[in-house]
């Protein structure tokens, strides 16, 4: 049953991103994990996998200091890289200011964001003239009951950017998980820095596919997962906080961040906040030494030393990769 319903997602993948519409048979109840579980990722099982070889092995890092601010000018040897508790040896180093960026830009629509909408569409416009170089490119989405592509692709044109901002289409419900899970797979084949930016209040209340299937999309294609989480003053204190959690766990797990906006300030700021991070960010890669554990799935964890300052430096990578693939 899983199987079927997987490929009837799969099959209706183009139509979503084309026609906003997204069909699929499964039914499995929405999971919203705590912050404090760990990665709801690793604990997924697909029913069908394809064995892939694993070749080197891609992290991309950013360090921060005390204050929140990017940290630059690190070196190769400032960096310990650890699979499955045993060292590595980093076999490519760089600064990953150079390397092009593709963003998914996803909006929800819903209604209880409706209120919202016009500030976060001016922000996300001036996030994408401040960030966008050349070899650069952004695709618009917005999500509601469906998902749909605004963009027609990815672009580095910014009027085909400010005409898919502006012309998002409005709905009823949210179907957040479907929304990660089709910016991912988007994202999956496109070369350089991946990035999905979710502007949302954190809810889902219709998707088909649940918390773990999002997750391990996300981790397949090796996507930065950046949640802007717009909070409405007038009902926080009795919102509901569960997507929420689920949102900080995901971005925690791919090696982004989130972010709290209570107005258009804030939201401006965390903005600016993701365009310094990618700016200062460094790729380590590596080709697995050994295979000590039969796990599908890998851990890397990324320490800094080597400098005076690196005790209070905070690390964020993705958590770790599969060594199977899913089917979809």
């Amino acid at each position: 049953m899983r199987k079927l319903a997987t490929r009837a997602l799969t099959a209706s993948l183009a139509c979503v991103f084309w026609s906003a519409t997204f069909w699929a048979q499964q039914t499995t109840p929405q999971q919203n994990p705590s912050k404090q579980d760990p990665p709801r990722a690793e604990q997924e099982k697909p029913a069908t996998t394809l064995k892939v070889d694993v070749n080197l092995v891609n992290v991309f890092v950013t360090v921060t200091d005390s204050t929140g601010a990017p940290v630059g000018g690190l070196k190769k040897e400032n960096f310990v890289l650890e699979e499955d508790d045993h060292e590595q040896k980093i076999a490519v180093f760089d600064k990953e200011s150079a390397l092009p960026l593709s963003i998914a830009l996803a909006v929800d629509t819903s209604l209880s964001t409706r209120h919202d909408l016009p500030l976060e569409q001016a922000s996300a416009k001036r996030f994408a003239h401040a960030i966008l170089r050349p070899v650069d490119a952004i695709a618009v989405y917005d999500f509601s009951e469906v998902v749909h592509e605004a963009s027609a692709g990815f672009t580095n044109e910014t009027k085909r950017i400010d005409a898919g901002i502006d012309h998002i289409h409005m709905g009823a419900a949210t179907a957040l998980y479907d929304a990660i899970y089709l910016t991912s797979r988007a994202l999956e084949h496109r070369k350089g820095r991946k990035v999905l930016v979710l502007i949302t209040d954190g809810g889902d209340t219709i998707s088909k596919v649940d918390y773990k299937e999002a997750v391990r999309s996300a981790i397949e294609a090796e996507a930065l997962v950046y949640s802007i989480i717009i909070v409405p003053i007038e009902a926080s204190a009795g919102r509901e906080t569960g997507g929420e959690h689920a949102l900080i766990q995901l971005s925690e797990d791919t090696g982004g961040k989130y972010y709290y906006a209570t107005s258009t300030a804030q939201l401006d700021e965390a903005f600016r906040k993701i365009s310094d991070e990618l700016r200062t960010q460094y790729l380590l890669a590596y080709y697995p030494s050994q295979r000590t554990s039969f796990s599908q799935f890998r851990r890397i964890e990324v320490k800094v030393s080597g400098v005076p300052e690196a005790l209070d430096y905070r690390v964020r990578h993705r958590t770790g990769y599969y060594t199977t693939k899913s089917e979809f």
